[in-house]
C-alpha cells in the first residue's frame, strides 16, 4: 500500500495494515541465529536433547521471533513525502507460545498512532506472530518508527 503522506496514515489507526506470507522457521536459521547472539541453548540448538523437553523439539529463540518484524515490515506500506525513517524501538514485547522449528510463522500488524516529534512523527504498530498451528501468538509487541520530513 503507498501512503501519501503523514495526514493520510493518521486516517488508518486502528486498522489492520496486513498480514505476511507464511515464513517457515527452519533449524538451519535458528543455529544461525544463535551463532551471530551467542544464545547456543540446547532448547534451540539439538533436536536430541530437545525432543525430550516438554516441547518435543528445538525451539525458535523469542528474539529471533521479534527479529523478523524489520523484514517483515517492509511489505505492509510505503510512506511517501519523507526524507527517511528509523527504528526507534519496542514497547511491550511478551512470547506467550514457543515457536517451534519447522513450524510456519506469518505477522500482522495493526497501525496504533501517529504522533508528533521534532521534524516528523512517530508511527505506533502492533505486531503479532501467529503460527499454521493457530492458539497462542509466540510474539506481541509494540513497534515504534520514526519519519523524518524532508
Amino acid at each position: 500500500m503507498t501512503i501519501n503522506n503523514l495526514k493520510q496514515l493518521r486516517r488508518l489507526v486502528g486498522d489492520e495494515l496486513g498480514v505476511t506470507d507464511w515464513h517457515e522457521v527452519t533449524q538451519e536459521a535458528v543455529d544461525q541465529f544463535a551463532a551471530v547472539t551467542g544464545d547456543d541453548h540446547w532448547m534451540h540448538t539439538d533436536p536430541a536433547r530437545a525432543a525430550q523437553s516438554r516441547f518435543g523439539g528445538t525451539i525458535a529463540h523469542g528474539y529471533y521471533t521479534l527479529a523478523l518484524a524489520g523484514g517483515f515490515s517492509y511489505g505492509f506500506y510505503s510512506l511517501q513525502d519523507i526524507d527517511f525513517g528509523v527504528n526507534y524501538g519496542v514497547n511491550r514485547v511478551r512470547f506467550p507460545a514457543p515457536l517451534p522449528v519447522g513450524d510456519r510463522v506469518r505477522m500482522r500488524m495493526f497501525l496504533a498512532g501517529v504522533d508528533d516529534v521534532p521534524g516528523g512523527a512517530q508511527i505506533r504498530t502492533e505486531l503479532t506472530f501467529e503460527t499454521d498451528r493457530g492458539g497462542k501468538p509466540v510474539c506481541v509487541a509494540e513497534m515504534l518508527e520514526r519519519v523524518y520530513l524532508d
